[in-house]
């Protein structure tokens, strides 16, 4: 029987991190390893890995099939990545993922946009030009009433398509200068 002395030496002598948490941080790596492998290989070159064979494993990972096959592939790039700066990749990963979101937030409300113009009709134009006053009014009078022809016509939402193409168009110029 240990006395509580003894107890109190072999928790001094061990002090690194418990076997769940070891466990705990490789499945992290790997996540962030499969994560590498979803990249195109053109968003792979704007993450900082400078391990090759780090690279070339991630590479591999897009010729298996097998779901046993990818799972040792991923455990495997989870321990190079042990070795590398993980914190780096996970910056490049979050301005990539950013990056995205933003693109897609300036679509939702390109959409918006779009909608509450169609929904007002010609008085949906002023909405367009406080926003980009170069607009041409003109165009923008003719997409909403061939709108709402195809409304009436029951006809596909070409003009709805083609509005939310020029209000693309204007925030990319806007964005430009």
């Amino acid at each position: 029987m240990h006395n509580t002395h003894d107890m109190d030496d072999l928790e001094e002598e061990y002090s690194g991190p418990s076997k769940s948490a070891v466990k705990r941080q490789m499945i992290a790596l790997q996540e962030i390893g499969e994560s590498l492998t979803r990249l195109t290989e053109k968003q792979l070159a704007n993450v900082p890995i400078e391990d090759e064979r780090l690279l070339v494993a991630i590479g591999e990972t897009h010729q298996i099939k097998s779901n046993s096959a990818r799972k040792r592939q991923l455990q495997y790039i989870g321990k190079l990545m042990r070795d590398t700066d993980v914190e780096a990749i996970e910056r490049a990963l979050r301005a990539m993922y950013k990056h995205k979101q933003d693109k897609n937030d300036a679509f939702h409300q390109l959409e918006k946009l779009r909608d509450s113009i169609l929904e007002q009709g010609v008085d949906g134009i002023e909405q367009v030009v406080s926003r980009w006053p170069a607009a041409d009014r003109q165009q923008l009078r003719q997409l909403i009433l061939q709108h709402q022809r195809e409304l009436k016509n029951n006809k596909p939402p070409a003009a709805s398509r083609k509005l939310f193409k020029h209000l693309r168009e204007l925030q990319e110029l806007s964005s430009e200068s």
